[in-house]
């Protein structure tokens, strides 16, 4: 025993490094701005994620689905629990069993007045969870049927509401006004099965939704929408905007990988003319995009084209949904060269000369 109690010491050392280099069951991120890190619910352990990408275990808590960074303390659901952790050394804080939960699933939060609300998948329920006190906490069911099945949740300090989205067919948009109780929808959002939905520093709201794959960048009043399409998702769970690194970041639960997707100055500027189409930063890296509408009537197919004539890469075909798109290209990889970026439909065709380097 005493000559194979060391090696088996090694195996087990070197199979906890492994987990902790990979993803596994994952279903919510969140950007810790304290430490600039994003923090990933790893089935029953939780992963931490530095700005060089490299992996570690933060302390021993588990997530098993949402997942609030506020007030230095990670709140996080595990199974009929919702807990906290200690920002810095991973600590358990705060745990608290929630009665008759179904399916605990989103998280929301308001780190100005320590709320958190939480969705019921199973059960149709949103609760509110006052943890000023962590010794005395408040959980309120402030909505006890929101006649849809609620998933992602997120507070908007802009309008003193909670917005949640939902699962299934043409899944609705819904908010919650604090000061009237009142449950509204927003708009039916045309997509299937919205799984996350978080809100950046001017208001936008990101929905991710499995029908079509697909994140969706809304308008603070949900009147105007941008597609964004990018490379790897899969099936994308909770998401995350990091405001301080103007970044979302995509839980992606068909594949097991984080996406992150960064947003720049230059991609909030005003909208040209429908006709056109943007490629920008040119020549290309991991951060361009494009930006391009696809017209009424249209079906767009956008390809990179080579210095022979070549197609070398169908980003997107037969894309109809009028409006306007984003697609990403972190996570191609191509040669340094120069290329030719085709948007064709039987209305137009476009060319845009770009290069790598």
């Amino acid at each position: 025993m005493t000559t194979r109690l060391p090696t088996l010491l090694i195996f087990l050392t070197c199979s906890l490094l492994h987990l902790a280099q990979s993803y596994q069951q994952i279903e919510s991120a969140e950007y810790d701005a304290g430490q600039d890190r994003w923090l990933v619910s790893n089935g029953s352990s939780i992963i931490a994620q530095n700005a060089q990408g490299e992996l570690s275990f933060f302390g021993d808590g588990s997530a098993s689905h949402g997942m609030e960074v506020m007030n230095g303390v990670l709140y996080a659901i595990s199974g009929d629990l919702i807990k906290g952790y200690d920002l810095i050394d991973g600590t358990e804080v705060f745990s608290l069993d929630v009665p008759g939960a179904g399916f605990l699933n989103g998280m929301g939060s308001d780190p100005n007045t320590s709320r958190l609300w939480i969705s019921d998948f199973a059960n149709d329920r949103i609760y509110e969870l006052d943890v000023t006190d962590h010794d005395n906490p408040v959980l309120d069911p402030i909505i006890t049927d929101t006649q849809s099945t609620p998933n992602g949740v997120v507070y908007d300090p802009l309008n003193d509401r909670v917005i949640f989205v939902n699962w299934g067919s043409n899944a609705p948009i819904k908010s919650i006004d604090l000061s009237s109780g009142m449950m509204t929808t927003i708009i039916s959002s045309g997509l299937g099965n919205c799984d996350g939905i978080d809100i950046d520093a001017e208001g936008n709201f990101y929905v991710s939704s499995w029908s079509p794959t697909r994140i969706t960048k809304f308008s603070s009043d949900f009147t105007e929408s941008e597609i964004i399409s990018a490379p790897g998702l899969s099936n994308p769970a909770d998401i995350s905007y990091g405001a301080e690194i103007h970044t979302l970041g995509v839980a992606n639960s068909g594949n097991e990988t984080l996406t992150l997707i960064e947003f720049e100055a230059s991609s909030l500027a005003e909208r040209e003319e429908a006709t056109a189409i943007q490629l920008f930063p040119n020549p290309v890296s991991s951060a361009s995009r494009i930006r391009f509408e696809v017209l009424p009537n249209e079906r767009c197919d956008i390809q990179v084209v080579d210095g022979q004539g070549r197609v070398i890469e169908d980003l997107l075909l037969a894309e109809d949904q009028v409006g306007a798109h984003t697609l990403l290209l972190n996570g191609l990889d191509w040669d340094a060269g120069h290329y030719y970026l085709l948007l064709s439909s039987e209305m137009r065709q476009i060319v845009t000369p770009f290069v790598i380097h």
